[in-house]
């Protein structure tokens, strides 16, 4: 009875170990999903995005009147006042004026710009341009997130499948080091032979602790990226490995880049400067509105005004503008060209990347050819190698190398398959196409 209440103990004990670690399976298509709900970068575009468009609402703003409303109450003191008019009937000392002690006044002013030279035009045009271009940056921006989830989640794929890979290679070890022993104690193999394969079975014993640091490390990365709570194990579709690719031509993909959204918004970025550089020549020209104003105010004992309202057009003209304003066109003519360099950098930057990306994944894809076939040749030699061995054919060693062989096949064919994927998408990410529809496409 105590026996089966030990036992009893102990499974409750392994099922809370079991669950004091969580787990999730995990797609590519939900770590990208993940990835971009729970990324910062992207609520800090989207709050760029609405500075921007505030400065658009801000500019259309300007074409709207303006209006000011101001009063005051003045309490004066008793001053001497010595009026060198008289009044009629005075006797020459002024005393014919009452004594003043306070006056309020009123006023109400309101101008319509009619004409300002198209500054308030442009500055309009040039606040949209800027707010499509943030928009522009915040999905290129995202193109980002995704193709850097892609390489998280491929990193944590390869992590799994070497940690795998080791410890089946480790059991394999263990094996070989139980089989040799009894041979050793039969005598019929040499005690060197045997140390060398325990040696191995340690060698196999550091490289899967190495593996499976490897894994964490790759586990806690993903983990950040996709925003899930610290510590929770990911179990990701190995499968997602195998996605076909079609490679394509690289002009094709050249050609595709002039469509990128970086480009776009640098030529957003220009366009906007070309109107700056219209706007601050608009500065010459004069301005035209139309002003209406109202005044009221009360001296007791001396003046009272009221309905003294006014209408008129008002016209106003910096000539100074005319020579200040060189310096200040030559700055944004500069800065035009800054961008347009800037332009040309990223083209050429971007037929660079692009003939990498397009080489490393023919290179990658070639690998993939040349490990499938690295696997059948060291697989065929492990089991010659093993049974020229049982036969006395074959030294350890070489039934030792043997098995690294095939370890070192099945390690890069798990490791080029996972790289060409990463190398594919990078080559679509580096010419500007939608990686989000290419996930979802999955033939």
């Amino acid at each position: 009875m105590n026996k089966l209440k030990y036992i009893f103990i102990l499974l409750i004990t392994a099922g809370w170990a079991g669950q004091s670690v969580a787990q999730k399976a995990i797609t590519l298509m939900e770590a990208v999903d993940m990835a971009l709900a729970n990324s910062h970068q992207l609520k800090l575009d989207h709050a760029k995005i609405d500075q921007r468009y505030a400065a658009l609402k801000e500019s259309e703003e300007r074409k709207l009147p303006n209006a000011s409303v101001s009063a005051s109450y003045l309490r004066l003191a008793n001053a001497n006042v010595d009026y060198k008019i008289k009044s009629s009937g005075s006797s020459g000392q002024g005393g014919g004026f009452p004594s003043v002690n306070s006056a309020v006044y009123g006023l109400l002013n309101a101008s319509l710009p009619i004409y300002a030279g198209g500054r308030i035009k442009y500055g309009i045009e040039a606040a949209r341009i800027l707010a499509d271009a943030a928009k522009l940056d915040s999905t290129h921006q995202r193109q980002d997130i995704i193709m850097n989830t892609v390489e998280s989640y491929v990193n944590l794929c390869k992590a799994r499948a070497a940690l795998k890979l080791m410890n089946q290679n480790l059991e394999d070890a263990k094996q070989r080091v139980t089989d040799l022993a009894n041979l050793e104690k039969n005598g019929i193999l040499a005690k060197n032979d045997l140390l060398k394969a325990e040696l191995q079975q340690s060698n196999v014993e550091s490289s899967v602790v190495d593996a499976e640091d490897n894994w964490q490390l790759a586990n806690a990365s993903m983990d950040i990226l996709i925003g899930m709570a610290d510590g929770t194990m990911l179990n990701p579709d190995t499968s997602e490995l195998s996605r076909k690719v079609n490679p394509g031509s690289l002009p094709d993909y050249l050609s595709m880049s002039n469509k990128r959204l970086d480009m776009e918004s640098l030529e957003k970025s220009k366009q906007a400067a070309d109107i700056n550089i219209k706007s601050i020549m608009a500065e010459k020209l004069p301005s035209l509105q139309l002003t209406a104003g109202y005044v009221a105010a009360d001296i007791p004992k001396v003046l009272s005004i009221t309905n003294a309202a006014n209408l008129g057009l008002g016209v106003s003209y910096n000539i100074a503008n005319l020579w200040k304003l060189k310096s200040r066109i030559a700055q944004a003519e500069a800065y035009k060209k800054q961008i347009e360099e800037s332009e040309a950098i990223l083209n050429d930057n971007i037929k660079q990347v692009i003939n990498k990306n397009y080489y490393s994944m023919l290179s990658t894809q070639k690998k993939v050819e040349v490990y499938t076939k690295a696997i059948e040749q060291a697989t065929e030699n492990q089991r010659i190698t093993k049974n020229k061995f049982i036969n006395s054919l074959a030294t350890t060693t070489e039934v030792l190398d043997a098995d690294v062989a095939l370890l070192q096949a099945r390690l890069g064919s798990s490791f080029y398959r996972a790289d060409a994927l990463v190398a594919y998408f990078k080559l679509l990410h580096s010419a500007g196409l939608d990686l989000y529809k290419e996930l979802q496409n999955k033939n």
